[in-house]
């Protein structure tokens, strides 16, 4: 038996939904010089390089892309960065990942800037699925999507081939 895919946001409202939080982003920083924006390996780091590309067409402030690689699967926080932490030192950071589920990736990825003075961090996802095992909320969110725990989001995006698309399977 071959499991239903149901389509919660096509090419089109994906982009939608991404220039909406780029110009919230924009709304919530725009007295900065420089924001970072931190995507999460890999598909929220191809939701922060859209992001990004949308700030440098409609921001006075510099955006700057920086990687976050985290172990999902370890009990401690176990991350490579791609940048010297050090760099983002008053500054806002934008922590972005494609579907924020229990709240434990995010959380890994607040861990990277846990010895930074930040200006402030905000998060920022495209599906919010509401199931929060940490005390993690979305600044900026897409979609809101309320889920059975037995469902999963699959987030496709051109970066791997496919037509972008969000399924609930």
């Amino acid at each position: 038996m071959t499991a239903k895919k149901l389509l919660i946001l096509n090419q089109q409202q994906i982009q939608q939904k991404i220039d909406r939080i780029a110009y919230q982003i924009l709304e919530d920083n725009y007295d900065e010089d420089e924001i970072i924006i931190a995507g999460i390996l890999p598909r929220g780091n191809h939701i922060a390089a859209r992001l990004k590309k949308i700030l440098d067409g409609i921001a006075p402030f510099k955006s700057r892309l920086i990687s976050i690689e985290v172990d999902k699967q370890s009990s401690s926080l176990k991350a490579n960065i791609d940048f010297e932490v050090a760099d983002c030192t008053d500054k806002a950071v934008i922590l972005v990942d494609d579907v924020l589920n229990t709240g434990k990736t995010l959380a890994y990825g607040f861990g990277v800037f846990i010895d930074v003075r930040l200006k402030k961090l905000r998060t920022a996802v495209l599906v919010d699925r509401n199931h929060k095992n940490f005390p993690i909320t979305t600044d900026y969110a897409g979609i809101a999507l309320s889920t059975v725990l037995k469902e999963r989001v699959d987030v496709v995006l051109t970066e791997n081939g496919h037509e972008d698309a969000v399924f609930l399977t």
